[in-house]
């Protein structure tokens, strides 16, 4: 199979019919005039036609040239994409970064990754569904490279995008007397739900301080999840609105509750040793959607 001419002579000639002069298309070219014009002469012998009507004083395309122009400025395009493509091929492929997620924003971290994933060069994320104890293992040992999370955030985390989440409802189950209320006082709650780790800073440290008669249980990593727990007759859960706006079940009811500024804190946090340029990306997008300044 004949390769055909070489894409240096293909590149000479259409430089020479750009600027219908040698001098310059060596110029353009970074090459001298004499190194030129042998390699157009050569194209001209291979093929067995002049390409260029020369005088003195100009150059002009010769009516072959004419005709063979735009199909050698295909070749060069086509040649400098096949070497784009091939670069990037070559280069090694990006691991994903992993965003350890709580359930409750699940909405905010796809809108996260999806932002991402619009962006030139994009940027893979790759999501784990993670309360605050999974949450805080995946961190530590470095299995995600940031996280949104509920406080307290763990030592030695950078930290942004905080917000705040109240506690509006209380989950009770459908047959409950208490579902017939039109709202309720913490202190006419039995059995409400607690997880048996409630550090101090944490919502569940708040509410335990506040409850007449709390059910302790071993982790509420996931609240749509503890609703389970409410409909099985287990106990009360306290619902921030977000959940109350994304669960709909027809075995909880959710009844509005006298909380005061009970309310749970969320955040973005990662480790400083993960902060590489893609974590960082993913710390702006978040910041752009809560729009924190």
């Amino acid at each position: 199979m004949d390769p055909g001419p070489p894409p240096r002579e293909i590149a000479c000639f259409v430089r020479v019919a750009e600027h219908l002069s040698f001098s310059r298309a060596a110029a353009a070219l970074g090459m001298t005039q004499p190194a030129v014009s042998q390699a157009v002469a050569r194209l001209e012998r291979t093929l067995g036609i002049r390409l260029f009507e020369r005088t003195s004083r100009e150059v002009a395309l010769s009516d072959e040239g004419k005709v063979l122009l735009p199909y050698a400025e295909a070749m060069l395009e086509h040649a400098a994409a096949f070497a784009t493509e091939a670069a990037r091929l070559a280069e090694p492929a990006g691991q994903p970064i992993r965003l350890a997620y709580c359930p409750l924003v699940g909405a905010l971290a796809a809108r996260v990754v999806r932002r991402l994933a619009d962006r030139s060069p994009a940027i893979d994320v790759e999501l784990r569904r993670a309360g605050w104890n999974a949450a805080t293992a995946e961190l530590a040992r470095g299995g995600a490279a940031a996280a949104f999370m509920s406080t307290p955030f763990p030592g030695g985390v950078a930290m942004t995008a905080r917000f705040h989440v109240p506690v509006t409802h209380v989950a009770v189950p459908a047959r409950s007397r208490l579902a017939t209320a039109t709202r309720l006082g913490l202190d006419q709650l039995p059995s409400v739900l607690l997880p048996r780790l409630r550090p101090p800073g944490s919502v569940w440290h708040a509410l335990a301080a506040r409850l007449r008669s709390p059910a302790v249980v071993g982790d509420l990593d996931d609240l749509p999840a503890a609703l389970d727990l409410v409909a099985a007759g287990r106990g009360l859960l306290a619902a921030p609105h977000l959940l109350v706006e994304t669960v709909r079940r027809p075995d909880v009811h959710f009844v509005p509750i006298d909380a005061g500024d009970l309310r749970m804190t969320y955040g973005l946090v990662w480790s400083p040793e993960q902060a590489s340029a893609e974590v960082m990306a993913l710390v702006q997008a978040a910041r752009q959607i809560l729009r924190v300044p």
